[in-house]
């Protein structure tokens, strides 16, 4: 297994782990994304490994991206351009979320052990993978209109999905805090378990996923998922484009600095 900077990663009979070690919060940027597509798509060349699960250290799996550090999320921006792959393959997305084309690209199935709070990017990154297990403790927030934002990562296809469409929209137009007991309820969590058993249970799943047939796996998983990462890159395109006319606002810059300082955003509408 190739070591990363902040995951970690370890193959456990058929089953490959990947834990972002950025605790507390676990915000996320290029290189955070990039490291664990890095990580799937070594999976996918690994004939032993059948299944996956994506797990967190700290309180939350992750909470999104941290927009009160614009400096080291212009220097992650700069690295990823320099590099300049997977970017040529993926087309013009210069984005945060570019990456997550790549997540959804991975072949084989992904467990995701959500125990803490699932925040913005972070929700989508838990949605990407096939499967979720959580417990009561955890929140799931789509929280980018309380930003004065647009979302991403692909979840204005995904979690319609998933959830469906008036559920989403629930959670985009609040930008509430679902909780744990709320997302099994849903959909948006298969599987809900007391927070100390989320990673043993998400193993478990995974480890059932992994006794099946690997051949018949990748194909039907395949046929399951086909077209969906074409569709989050088109919905990232256009997600892209909305934020960055978003960004240059009053309204979020006001947001993000209510959410730094924990009050309730005055929006001006500009």
């Amino acid at each position: 297994m190739t070591t990363y900077k902040d995951i970690g990663v370890e193959k456990v009979g058929h089953v490959g782990t990947i834990e972002i070690r950025r605790p507390p919060l676990n915000f996320f940027d290029i290189s955070l994304i990039n490291q664990i597509a890095d990580a799937l798509e070594e999976f996918d060349r690994d004939i032993e490994i059948r299944s996956s699960v994506l797990s967190a250290q700290g309180k939350a799996f992750c909470a999104g991206a941290n927009f009160g550090d614009p400096a080291r999320q212009a220097q992650e921006a700069q690295e990823a351009e320099k590099k300049g792959d997977p970017a040529d393959n993926l087309g013009p997305i210069n984005h945060l979320y570019l990456q997550a084309v790549r997540i959804f690209r991975a072949k084989k199935p992904i467990v995701a052990a959500v125990q803490g709070a699932a925040i913005g990017g972070g929700l989508g990154l838990a949605v990407s993978a096939d499967f979720r297990v959580t417990c009561p403790e955890a929140r799931f927030s789509a929280n980018f209109t309380k930003l004065g934002f647009h979302p991403g990562f692909g979840l204005t296809v995904t979690l319609p999905e998933l959830i469906g469409k008036n559920n989403a929209e629930l959670m985009f137009y609040t930008s509430r805090r679902v909780t744990g007991e709320e997302a099994y309820k849903w959909g948006l969590a298969n599987e809900l378990v007391p927070q100390d058993q989320v990673k043993a249970a998400a193993m478990k799943l995974a480890g059932e996923i992994a006794e099946c047939s690997p051949l018949g796996l990748v194909s039907t998983r395949a046929t399951m998922r086909a077209g969906l990462a074409d569709r989050v890159m088109a919905a990232t395109n256009h997600e892209l484009a909305e934020q960055t006319r978003l960004r240059a606002t009053e309204d979020f810059k006001e947001g993000v600095k209510a959410t730094e300082e924990r009050r309730t955003a005055n929006f001006k509408g500009r």
